[in-house]
């Protein structure tokens, strides 16, 4: 995203001092975005690729919102923003607030599956394990779950279900679709490439 972009809409400038609430006077902490895929989770990529700054306000950048956690370029879902590193880091620490996933997986998984998916699989020297696992739809050779992490390390539901083999073909597991749905008690609830600030009620679901 270039400055040149960030200055482009002059209503969105206008409307960055007008983040408050007249009727609660609460000053929204933070920003929920519905991202699609194909966009990274940056302030700028050095191969040009599209940044989530590109689907939001041109304040958000200028401003210095930054992304609480992340989402690889190929998952979707909801990302949070916030200006508040102490809000973050409660957001973000493990063990803090659950992060709810619909994964679709190319392959059956099975019991035997969420067994492992529970009490963890070791790759490229971390241990990787869900909090929660269950299998919500499917068919044919693919399998939807809802995944609950309690902590997220880099591209974490994929490599852990990329260990496990499908029973009939004996080849990997390959999450084909990964959407984050909500976090803590916060429900994703805009349509994709949009965004909405949070209000007060909203962030008593987080911390």
């Amino acid at each position: 995203m270039t400055t040149e972009k960030a200055k482009s809409n002059p209503t969105e400038q206008a409307n960055r001092n007008t983040q408050t609430n007249p009727k609660s006077g609460h000053k929204p902490k933070l920003l929920m975005l519905n991202k699609p895929k194909g966009y990274v989770v940056t302030r700028s990529d050095e191969k040009d690729r599209k940044i989530v700054y590109e689907l939001l306000p041109p304040w958000a950048y200028t401003d210095h919102w930054k992304p609480v956690g992340r989402l690889d370029l190929d998952s979707k879902g909801l990302l949070l923003f916030t200006k508040n590193d102490k809000l973050a880091n409660k957001i973000t620490t493990p063990g803090g607030c659950l992060k709810t996933y619909e994964v679709i997986v190319r392959g059956i998984v099975t019991p035997e599956h969420l067994k492992m998916a529970l009490k963890g699989v070791e790759n490229s020297g971390e241990i990787l394990k869900v909090f929660q696992v269950r299998i919500i739809g499917g068919g044919g050779a693919k399998t939807k779950l809802e995944v609950v992490l309690d902590e997220g390390k880099n591209r974490h539901i994929r490599r852990l279900f990329g260990t496990m083999k499908d029973p009939k073909f004996k080849t990997a597991l390959k999450v084909l679709d990964l959407k984050r749905v909500q976090i803590g008690g916060l429900h994703l609830d805009v349509e994709s490439g949009k965004w909405r600030f949070l209000s007060s009620d909203d962030e008593l679901l987080l911390v």
